[in-house]
């Protein structure tokens, strides 16, 4: 799984600033890294516990990648640190170097000072934008406060992986970033570049053709842009994709053609949901915690969109195209078919998302019974409130194991209704730290809850924190 912790540049966010880098509040920085630092524990735990048990992870170095004490995990691996290993060799060096200073529009004196940069102040300055010269910080480019949400920056697809394209300004200096460290590190040997060898298991999207031949107007009718968090390879051969704010049209035409061709997916199913900053992705609206379980967002659940119907609305006989965020949320389902000469690909609707989640834990998964968890109790305000800090938004350990934030208390209680053990990401990792056996200490189906009063304000949660690299065989 790779992971990024907050680094400096989150906090050299100015207020005027924030919307371009898509943050909608300043952080406090101190808190937020405290606040990480118990996600990260809760990660170790799980994902590589002799980390946790033969390195100091009191010690302030154990969660910053440049230093000596860093916890240096093959199964948690923080982008920054594999950043520098792409870093610490000459060609990818001036390669990314160069490809950085022409999309920020760097002078050439610029782009030398960071080619005679050692790994780890290079990487530093990539990410936060500030370079640091006896003592004094010297602002170079924006920071990419965002790099924090690596579920955005790729996801892995069985053993391919797709590679973002990114819909905003503020997050292409991160799509640049794992680009390199996925065909230097991931999917190659970042000793020998000499032997580079192109990798076929890395998808890219590229622009139509004739795109920068058209005028603007068409340009934005060709745009191909796709953000992992509207990606979720929720079964071996059934890949779920938002379309959304950030992941348009062209670019899910061009992933189903390659993915098809590949034979990598049987099935590529298109979530339709509102354009809207609210909503983002699809991991923004709904994820499932086990097999038989998901938390969606409520106003989106099928009892509610009929519920809503069965009322005479007058506006809407008046206004044909009145058209509420409710109703825009479909799903259309492209299913490929082997043909003894290629394959053929069918089509199916469904005019519920809940109809979709129940088809996959009852076919994929083979689920007797399917459970739609609405957030926030179902009751409004709370289901707005929860939904913009993330209530729908959970990353799953193991099975009916989630760790999700502690200030969406409706939808946490309506877990816990359901029989969901809760404890809190501190109390866990200290009972770890004073040696209880995880086995003991998580019990049937549970979730963990993070502080988040800073991580929250940067609009995505523990799933989006996330990007998996490797998943068990179901």
């Amino acid at each position: 799984m790779i992971i990024h912790s907050p680094d400096a540049g989150i906090g050299k966010i100015a207020p005027r600033t924030m919307e371009d880098l898509l943050y909608d509040d300043i952080v406090y920085l101190d808190r937020m890294r405290e606040e990480y630092n118990q996600y990260l524990r809760v990660l170790l735990w799980f994902l590589d516990p002799e980390v946790m048990r033969t390195r100091d992870a009191s010690n302030p170095d154990f969660f910053k990648p440049s230093k000596p004490g860093y916890l240096k995990s093959d199964k948690v691996l923080d982008a920054e640190h594999l950043l520098v290993k792409v870093l610490e060799n000459r060609v990818p060096k001036a390669l990314l170097v160069s490809a950085v200073c022409a999309m920020e529009k760097c002078d050439f004196e610029t782009q030398m000072l960071l080619m005679k940069m050692d790994a780890e102040e290079l990487t530093r300055t990539l990410i936060s934008g500030v370079w640091i010269y006896e003592g004094e910080e010297d602002y170079l480019f924006a920071p990419i406060p965002n790099f924090i949400f690596t579920r955005d920056i790729g996801i892995v697809i069985n053993d391919h992986l797709l590679l973002i394209k990114a819909a905003e300004k503020g997050r292409t200096r991160e799509a640049l970033l794992i680009k390199y460290i996925a065909y230097f590190v991931l999917f190659g040997d970042e000793a020998d570049w000499d032997n580079f060898k192109f990798s076929d298991r890395i998808i890219e999207l590229e622009d139509n053709e004739y795109y920068f031949l058209t005028d603007s107007l068409t340009q934005e009718k060709q745009l191909v842009s796709i953000e992992g968090g509207d990606v979720m390879m929720i079964s071996p051969r059934h890949l779920l994709v938002g379309l959304s704010a950030r992941t348009t049209q062209n670019a899910i035409h061009q992933l189903t053609t390659v993915l098809f061709n590949k034979d990598l997916v049987d099935k590529v199913s298109v979530v339709n949901i509102p354009a809207e900053r609210a909503y983002m992705h699809i991991d923004t609206i709904f994820t499932m915690v086990k097999r038989d379980t998901w938390v969606v967002y409520a106003p989106f659940t099928k009892d509610a969109i009929t519920l809503s119907k069965e009322e005479i609305d007058f506006r809407r006989m008046l206004d044909d195209e009145m058209e509420t965020p409710e109703e825009q949320v479909y799903v259309t389902q492209f299913i490929r078919e082997n043909k003894p000469d290629g394959f053929k690909v069918k089509m199916k609707e469904f005019d519920f998302l809940d109809d979709l989640l129940k088809e996959i834990s009852l076919v994929d998964f083979g689920c007797p019974k399917v459970n739609i968890v609405p957030n926030g109790g179902s009751k409004f305000p709370f289901t707005e409130r929860e939904q913009w800090t993330d209530s729908c938004n959970f990353l799953a350990l193991r099975e009916g194991v989630i760790i999700g934030y502690d200030r969406n208390v409706h939808t946490n209680g309506s877990l816990k209704e359901r029989g969901f053990n809760i404890i809190r990401a501190e109390d866990f990792n200290a009972q770890m730290e004073a040696g209880a056996n995880i086995d003991d200490l998580i019990k049937g189906d549970t979730l963990i809850t993070l502080p988040s009063a800073e991580l929250s304000r940067a609009r995505g949660g523990t799933h989006c924190m996330s990007m998996p690299l490797q998943r068990e065989d179901i």
